[in-house]
C-alpha cells in the first residue's frame, strides 16, 4: 500500500511521463495554496510584465469600422459582394459591399489609420501592436466567447485570469488576484463561466465588481439592520474554529482551504475594496481624462456616447487603481445589453447607431488608461489586451448592419514587453479573411504570447484533469515573436 497519493505518483512515474508527473506532483503540494502564492516557485524565464488588463468587446466589434481600414470597400460600396467562394453566413449578411459609415485618418508617427469613433486612441496608437489576421472557430457568440476567455469553445474550462492567478498567485494580500468589471447592463454570453476557476482551485476564479452599483461587491458586508460589527466578528471566530476542526480531519481536501482563504480575503477586502472603488480623491484633470467630469448626469434611453464614456471610463480608472494595489489580472467587459434596440456590439441592424457610442466610450477610457499607466511608470510591466469574439462581414445585412464574421478579426496589445507602433498580420482587401490564409493568428497564439511575457512557458503550466494534461492553450499556440519588444 502507498502511504500517500504523492508516493503513488512517484513510484508510478513510468505511467505518466515526466511533464505529467511534474504537473501532478506540483498540484499535490500547491493546489490549496495557489490562490495566494501561485504554483510556480519562480517564472519559467524572466518576465517582461507582472499584470494584465483585458478589454473584451462582447457581441463582436467590427474591425473594419474601427482599426482595419479598407479602401476597397469605399471604392466598391453598394456593389454586389463577390467573395470568390461559397460563404456560410450566420444570418443573411451577404448583401452589397458596405464601406464604413465612419471616416478614417492616420494617427501617430506610425501613420496608423483609425476610424473617427476610436480617434481618442490616436494619442497612444504608437504604443500599440495590432493583429489584424485573427481567426476564430465559431460564429456563435457563446462558443466564440468561451474560446477567447478560456482557450476552449466549450464550457468547463478555467478563464485565462484563473490560469494566471494559479500560476503566479496574487501580488496583494488584500485584494483578489483576478478581478472582473462586467458591463453594468448585464453579463456577456456564458455569464460568470467566462471567468470561472473550473478544475483549478476555487480561489483562482474572477471576483466580479460592479463600480456603477450602490453595492459594487455582493455580500462583502452585511446589510441587515440587526447585525453589528461585534456580532460579525464573533461569527467569524466561530467559523474559524469549526473550519479548523473540519480541515484537521480532511487534510487532503483543498476545497475548504480555498473557502477559508476566500473568507479571509473578504474580511481584508472590507477595508481595501471600498478604498479602491473611491475615486472622489482623484484630481480633476485625471477624472476629465477618463471622461468622468460630468458624473451623475441623466442620459436618454437610446444608446449615446456621453453615457458610454462615463461608464467605460469609470471601469478603466478603477482598473488602474486596482493594479496599483496589486491585482494581477483584470477583465473589463463592454456591450452586454441583450434588450432591443441594441446597446451592444452585435450590430446586425445598424453599425453607426451601435458602434458609434460604444467605440467612442471604449476609446476615451482606454486612451486615458494607457496614458495614465504610462505617466505612472506602470505601462512597462502591464499588458493591455483588447479582444472581441469575432469580427463582422464587409457586406451588408439589411441596409446598415453587418453579420458575424469569424473568418478574420482584430486584437491589439500594448504595454509590458510589446513592440510599440506596429501592425502584425493583415486581413485581405475586403476584411473578410486573412491575407495569408495559410498563416493566420489564433487565440492560442495570443494566450501563449501573454503567458510568455508574464514569464510562463504556456506548454508547462498544466493541470491533469480527467486524465488529460490541460493548459490554457490546449495543444496549440505559438509565441508571436514579431510583436515582442
Amino acid at each position: 500500500m502507498f502511504s500517500s497519493r504523492r508516493e503513488f505518483l512517484q513510484q508510478n512515474a513510468w505511467g505518466f511521463g515526466a511533464l505529467a508527473l511534474s504537473s501532478l506532483l506540483m498540484n499535490e503540494e500547491a493546489h490549496a495554496a495557489a490562490g495566494q502564492e501561485g504554483v510556480l516557485a519562480a517564472p519559467h524565464h524572466p518576465p517582461k510584465a507582472k499584470r494584465v488588463i483585458q478589454l473584451f468587446m462582447s457581441g463582436a466589434a467590427s474591425p473594419i469600422d474601427t482599426f482595419d481600414h479598407k479602401p476597397m470597400l469605399e471604392k466598391h460600396h453598394g456593389e454586389a459582394s463577390d467573395f470568390g467562394e461559397h460563404v456560410e453566413a450566420f444570418q443573411n449578411g451577404l448583401g452589397p459591399w458596405m464601406k464604413s459609415p465612419f471616416k478614417f485618418a492616420p494617427y501617430g508617427q506610425s501613420g496608423k489609420m483609425l476610424s473617427e469613433v476610436v480617434a481618442p486612441l490616436g494619442a497612444c496608437v504608437d504604443d500599440m501592436a495590432f493583429v489584424h489576421n485573427m481567426v476564430g472557430k465559431s460564429g456563435v457568440h457563446s462558443q466564440a466567447t468561451y474560446l477567447q476567455a478560456t482557450g476552449f469553445d466549450t464550457p468547463g474550462f478555467p478563464g485565462m485570469g484563473a490560469w494566471v492567478s494559479y500560476g503566479l498567485g496574487s501580488i496583494s494580500d488584500n485584494l483578489p488576484a483576478f478581478v472582473v468589471l462586467p458591463d453594468h447592463r448585464g453579463f456577456a454570453s456564458n455569464g460568470p463561466k467566462n471567468w470561472s476557476s473550473a478544475f483549478l482551485p476555487a480561489s483562482t476564479q474572477g471576483t466580479a465588481i460592479f463600480p456603477q452599483r450602490e453595492n459594487p461587491i455582493e455580500d462583502l458586508t452585511p446589510k441587515s439592520s440587526y447585525t453589528s460589527a461585534q456580532g460579525d466578528e464573533a461569527s467569524l471566530r466561530l467559523l474559524e474554529q469549526i473550519n479548523g476542526r473540519y480541515q484537521e480531519e480532511r487534510a487532503g481536501d483543498s476545497r475548504l482551504e480555498a473557502r477559508i482563504r476566500s473568507y479571509e480575503l473578504a474580511a481584508k477586502m472590507q477595508l481595501s475594496a471600498p478604498q479602491a472603488m473611491d475615486i472622489s480623491q482623484e484630481p480633476s484633470h485625471i477624472l476629465k481624462m477618463y471622461g468622468l467630469d460630468r458624473m451623475g448626469a441623466e442620459y436618454p434611453a437610446e444608446i449615446n456616447a456621453p453615457e458610454e464614456i462615463e461608464y467605460f471610463g469609470r471601469k478603466c480608472l478603477i482598473a488602474r487603481r486596482l493594479i496599483e494595489r496589486g491585482v494581477r489580472f483584470i477583465q473589463i467587459w463592454s456591450g452586454n445589453d441583450n434588450g432591443f434596440p441594441r446597446r451592444n456590439w452585435d450590430s446586425h441592424e445598424d453599425i453607426s447607431r451601435d458602434h458609434g457610442p460604444l467605440a467612442t466610450g471604449m476609446a476615451v477610457g482606454t486612451a486615458a488608461l494607457i496614458q495614465d499607466l504610462k505617466q505612472r511608470g506602470l505601462l512597462d510591466d502591464t499588458i493591455i489586451l483588447w479582444t472581441t469574439e469575432f469580427g463582422r462581414m464587409p457586406s451588408t445585412q439589411g441596409s446598415n448592419g453587418r453579420d458575424h464574421n469569424p473568418y478574420v478579426f482584430t486584437n491589439w496589445l500594448c504595454g509590458g514587453g510589446i513592440k510599440p507602433g506596429i501592425t502584425y498580420g493583415q486581413s485581405d482587401q475586403w476584411g473578410y479573411k486573412p491575407l495569408d490564409r495559410d498563416h493566420p493568428t489564433q487565440v492560442y497564439d495570443i494566450h501563449a504570447t501573454m503567458l510568455h511575457l508574464l514569464g510562463i512557458n504556456h506548454e508547462k503550466l498544466t493541470v491533469r484533469h480527467n486524465g488529460i494534461d490541460r493548459r490554457l492553450t490546449d495543444v496549440h499556440g505559438h509565441v508571436i515573436r514579431d510583436i515582442l519588444a
